[in-house]
């Protein structure tokens, strides 16, 4: 069984409205009678989840609906499972496009099967971006091999042993990996054995099925977004809006845990283009609030003057500055901020955007013997700056 931890009351809000919002509650019912084995993904909210599952899927995999909604689809990957396939995934989704691998995944039971995995890209009509993407699994039929020797098959893997490896494989932390490394080198031989065994090949029946399969969500998803009046395509129908993140970008950056927004200095007022979850939580103001918007709304009757002033002048001048300046939240609560702004510069040294670290300056919060806050900013600055550029170096190389 899968170890990851239940998303809490607020993240599964912002999951059902991620396909509520869009497609309407009655999408559901009619994506629920469909045959096919499928699941939609938001790569905007943190840890790129699942926020649908079809019923064939959970019949598939043997997990139940509140199991799986909120997690990624790392939680059925294991040992067994190809690194290069799912490296494949991800530079589909990266990139934005369709792509169709075959993945030895596992069930709840903790038994592999072998499916071919097809995933497409869900566009905006208006605006070009991706909101989310449908991944179809068509199983694969094959006869099972017999055992090595003294090798103990799957069967034989413990529970504990297997849980860690299936973290190991859907991981993307460092930290993760590196703590996963002794693992890994513990069950060297049996992944390696796994891996090498030779995966199925998907029929042609099994390929038109996976089209077949897409078609019908698709026709799904384009009808009840049309009621909502928020049209969806499988095919970005327009140029995405100017300053829009890459679902990429979005799903690096959502993997930071600290209090920060990206502002696009290039745009009209310089809004605010990303937003983490911690700064939500900070503020108290949803993803949507934020968006759109210039980071002044924070400010009030008694926020300095002069700090504003520095402020822009470190934006003018494409500098880095720290502050302290008392914000607002949404419910008028006032706080101390400790502000690190930083420009982020592209690989060809453009400023491309600012990062503003926020931290809360609580004399009572005893993270502060642990962690100086000038260490928190700059640790926040390297990651989204890593982030950003290798994001700017890999779409300079592909155009190339």
């Amino acid at each position: 069984m899968s170890t990851t931890t239940e998303p809490s009351n607020e993240v599964r809000g912002v999951i059902e409205r991620s396909f509520d919002d869009r497609y309407s509650r009655h999408a559901r019912e009619s994506l629920d009678e469909l045959p096919e084995n499928f699941t939609i993904t938001d790569p905007s909210v943190s840890g790129h989840p699942i926020v649908f599952a079809s019923l064939g899927f959970l019949k598939m995999t043997g997990f139940e609906r509140h199991e799986v909604v909120g997690k990624g689809g790392g939680m059925f990957q294991g040992p067994g499972t190809c690194r290069r396939s799912v490296m494949e995934i991800r530079e589909a989704v990266r990139e934005e496009r369709e792509a169709q691998v075959v993945l030895l995944n596992y069930r709840k039971d903790g038994t592999p099967f072998w499916m071919l995995l097809r995933v497409c890209p869900v566009f905006s009509a208006h605006g070009g971006s991706v909101v989310h993407f449908v991944a179809v699994q068509v199983p694969l039929h094959r006869k099972p091999r017999a055992c090595s020797p003294g090798g103990g098959g799957f069967s034989q893997v413990h529970d504990f042993v297997f849980r860690c490896c299936r973290k190991e494989v859907c991981s993307d932390s460092l930290a993760e990996l590196g703590c996963a490394s002794s693992m890994n080198q513990v069950l060297e031989r049996d992944v390696t054995e796994l891996e090498s065994e030779e995966p199925c090949e998907a029929s042609d029946v099994e390929k038109r099925s996976a089209v077949t399969a897409m078609d019908n969500i698709f026709s799904v998803l384009t009808h009840y977004s049309e009621l909502t009046g928020r049209l969806v395509c499988r095919k970005r129908c327009s140029n995405p809006d100017v300053g829009l993140l890459s679902s990429s970008l979005i799903i690096s950056l959502g993997r930071i845990k600290q209090s920060f927004v990206l502002t696009n200095p290039h745009l009209p007022d310089m809004p605010i283009v990303y937003a983490s979850d911690a700064f939500l939580k900070l503020t108290g103001y949803a993803r949507d609030e934020v968006l759109g918007h210039n980071c002044r709304f924070l400010g009030g009757g008694n926020t300095d003057t002069s700090t504003l002033h520095l402020i822009r002048e470190s934006i003018k001048t494409e500098q880095p500055c720290t502050v302290r300046i008392l914000n607002y939240r949404k419910d008028k609560s006032s706080f101390w901020n400790l502000l690190h702004i930083s420009p982020l510069r592209n690989a060809s040294g453009k400023v491309a955007y600012f990062v503003g670290v926020q931290i809360e300056d609580d004399y009572k919060n005893e993270d502060r013997q642990c962690w100086r806050p000038d260490m928190r900013h700059l640790s926040v600055v390297g990651v989204v700056k890593v982030a950003v550029r290798s994001l700017s170096m890999s779409a300079g190389s592909s155009k190339s």
